[in-house]
């Protein structure tokens, strides 16, 4: 839970682990409150840690939507989408010893310390990208959804807490 959010209930916890663009969304629409608390409302639909937001207007090249791919945040178990488009982000090495990735920068200046770390099992990915999904998200712990059309991912806001400071959202 962020420290910065104000929490004493159980309502008002799961607001603060709303992201900034669900609670914009949010912002000014009438109705009560426990509907907002919902898995599945009229602003997103979410599975886990996971917010997946209505974005109609968005045209993926189709030559960069990928099939199958995991959403993760860390060493936690991932999120599999059955049709996922990114964009953005910064490059990230990641390995066993490096879960929530290293920038190239980064990852030179460890070989240099370490010339071991290259044999080290890495995987480039995109650290904080915008990511959008459409079809299917299964995970091992909750109940699958099938997303109709684009929607946007977003992470809770759990990461902006201290002990979970070193968490990342990578694809």
């Amino acid at each position: 839970m962020p420290e910065s959010a104000p929490v004493s209930s159980v309502v008002t916890a799961k607001e603060a682990l709303k992201p900034e663009i669900v609670r914009h969304l949010e912002s000014g629409k009438k109705g009560k409150r426990k509907d907002r608390q919902r898995r599945k409302t009229d602003t997103f639909v979410r599975q886990g840690e996971w917010f997946f937001i209505p974005a109609p207007g968005v045209t993926a090249d189709p030559k960069l939507i990928l099939q199958n791919e995991p959403l993760r945040r860390g060493r936690g178990k991932p999120h599999m989408c059955e049709f996922l488009y990114r964009t953005g982000g910064t490059t990230v090495y990641v390995c066993g010893q490096f879960p929530n990735g290293l920038t190239e920068k980064e990852r030179k200046a460890l070989l240099g310390r370490n010339p071991r770390a290259a044999k080290f099992n890495w995987t480039a990915m995109q650290r904080d990208p915008t990511v959008f999904v459409r079809g299917r998200v299964s995970h091992w712990d909750h109940a699958t959804i099938d997303l109709d059309g684009w929607h946007r991912v977003a992470m809770n806001t759990e990461n902006q807490s201290r002990a979970m400071e070193f968490v990342a959202f990578l694809d």
